[in-house]
Parts: structure tokens; C-alpha cells; sequence
């Protein structure tokens, strides 16, 4: 073989190779859609229906339900830890915190998926979750400096935010397009009831741990890989 000649191999793995990748961004585009619509409790043999491919097909791409939602919303958990990033650039602490509720409670209306997502947990899904911690910790010290001028009450808890996101998944998820805008008034109650002088004494938070595990157990399931399928 001449130097810089082509395999024979290689111009059938190309073909192979690029459609592929157009089967993985077809899941991916009908998987960001079923999940929006329907929340991440959707199938994985219904985003195969959708994206006219075989369950096989899918889970040759993404072996777990886990991995499959980590590729659909990277880029939703990059705009959410940016969301942080906006509120701890505002000058005003308390106006930055109660921005970034409104902006991460109208990203889980925008999607039922994501709706869920902040809800919950995905282990093995590492980028995700440096993402998610990355923004945990930006809002930790935003909460710090909202309580230090005094707007927020000294009892707010960074585990409350979790509670709200589900609060607002769980208005989302159950108005869906009766009441779209249902969650803006549940967002504005959240805020004035955050707000100090506080009002009355709160009940304990949760311990963080406990409240991890319910996030791991709302988490979707893996499925097991179907039987070889010989379609895509």
C-alpha cells in the first residue's frame, strides 16, 4: 500500500461512523423534546418511537437512562450554573439572589425535564454534577451575602433552595398548560416569605444527607439493555 493511500476499510467506516453520529444527535434532539413535554419519567422505548430508531440503537449510545439525561440538559445545568454566576456579579446581594430564584424556577417551567432534573441526583453522571456543585457552592455564598445586608433571614438554609426547586417542579409538573404561570405566583411566595424581618420561627431543614438521598431516589431509573435489536 502507497504511503497516505486510503484503507478499504476506512472509506466503509467513515459512512459507518457519520451515521452514527447523526443516530446519537437524533436521540439526543427527540429525547430533549419528550423530556420537556412529559418529564423525565418518559421511556426510553418512547424517545426511540419518536426518533424512529430501535431501543437497541439507543442504548448503544447511552447504556443508562442517566447518561442519555446527561447529554440532553449539559447544556441547561451550563445555563443554570451561569444563572449563579449573573446573581453574584449584581452589586445588589439580595436582588441577585432573588433574581437567580426567579431565573432557575422559569428554566423548570420552560422544561419539564429540567423541571426534574434539579430535583434530583445522577451519580454517574460526573460533568453534570460539577456543574451542579459548582453552582451549589456559587449559591451558598450568595445566600452569605444576602443575609449579610440584612433582606434575608438569618434562617434561610442553601438546603430551602433544593425544597423550592421541588416546590416549583412539583406546580409544574401538575399544572403543566392548564395553569402555565401557576409557578410565578408560588415563586413570588417563596421569596416574601424568605425575606426579613421574618415573620415566626421556620421547622428544622432537613439534614443535607437526607435530603441527597431523596434527590438519589427521585433520580430516573436504569433500565436494562433490551434483547440485540438488528433495525439502525
Amino acid at each position: 500500500m502507497t504511503p497516505g493511500a486510503q484503507h478499504p476499510d476506512d472509506t466503509a467506516a467513515q459512512p459507518l461512523r457519520r451515521d452514527a453520529e447523526r443516530n446519537r444527535e437524533r436521540v439526543i434532539a427527540t429525547a430533549r423534546r419528550v423530556f420537556a413535554r412529559d418529564g423525565l419519567n418518559a421511556s426510553m422505548a418512547s424517545v426511540a418511537r419518536e426518533a424512529g430508531v430501535g431501543i437497541a440503537t439507543i442504548f448503544r449510545r447511552f447504556p443508562t437512562k442517566e447518561e442519555l439525561v446527561a447529554a440532553v440538559f449539559a447544556d441547561r445545568m451550563d445555563a443554570y450554573a451561569d444563572a449563579v454566576a449573573v446573581a453574584l456579579d449584581d452589586p445588589d446581594p439580595w436582588h441577585g439572589f432573588i433574581g437567580y430564584i426567579e431565573t432557575a424556577c422559569a428554566m423548570q417551567a420552560a422544561d419539564q425535564g429540567f423541571a426534574d432534573v434539579l430535583t434530583m441526583t445522577f451519580p454517574t453522571a460526573k460533568a453534570m454534577e460539577e456543574r451542579r456543585n459548582e453552582a451549589y457552592e456559587g449559591m451558598v455564598r450568595l445566600i452569605n451575602r444576602a443575609k449579610a445586608t440584612g433582606r434575608l433571614r438569618e434562617d434561610f438554609d442553601p438546603s430551602d433552595l433544593v425544597l423550592i426547586h421541588m416546590a416549583n417542579a412539583g406546580v409544574v409538573n401538575a399544572c403543566g398548560d392548564s395553569a402555565p404561570d401557576a409557578w410565578r405566583r408560588v415563586v413570588a411566595l417563596f421569596i416574601q416569605s424568605v425575606e426579613a424581618p421574618a415573620r415566626g420561627l421556620l421547622p428544622p431543614s432537613p439534614e443535607h444527607g437526607d435530603l441527597y438521598r431523596a434527590m438519589l431516589r427521585a433520580g430516573p431509573a436504569g433500565l436494562d439493555a433490551p434483547a440485540p435489536d438488528k433495525s439502525n
